[in-house]
C-alpha cells in the first residue's frame, strides 16, 4: 500500500503504536496533507483508510475546481455586442477595443 503513496509522491508519517484495550492501534498521516490521517488495528487497515480519505479529498478538490471554473465569468469571455449590452459607463479591467476598425 505504501507504494501507492510513493507513486503519488506523498510521504506517510507513521506514529508510534498505541494500545487500546490490549489491541494495537496504528496511526499515520500524510506529510504533505497533515489533516489527512488514518488509523486501524493493523498497518494494512491504516493504509487503506488513509488512501480512502485521500481519494475523498482529491474528489472534493476536483469538484470544487470544476465549480470554480464554471462560475468564472469575466468580460474577456463576452463578445463585444454582449459586453455593450450590459455597459453602464464603467471601464472594464483589461478591456480595450479599437472602434476605428469597424469603419
Amino acid at each position: 500500500m505504501i507504494e501507492h503513496f510513493k507513486a503519488l509522491q506523498l510521504t506517510v508519517v507513521e506514529l508510534p503504536i498505541e494500545f487500546e484495550e490490549e489491541r494495537p492501534l496504528y496511526r499515520a498521516y500524510l506529510k504533505e496533507l497533515p489533516f489527512l490521517a488514518g488509523e486501524g488495528n493493523s498497518k494494512q487497515v491504516m493504509y487503506r483508510r488513509l488512501m480512502e480519505k485521500y481519494q475523498i479529498y482529491v474528489e472534493t478538490q476536483r469538484e470544487a475546481q470544476k465549480e470554480e471554473q464554471e462560475e468564472e465569468m469575466t468580460s474577456a469571455l463576452l463578445s463585444v455586442s454582449d459586453l455593450m449590452k450590459y455597459y453602464d459607463g464603467e471601464t472594464f479591467d483589461g478591456f480595450s477595443y479599437d472602434f476605428t476598425q469597424d469603419k
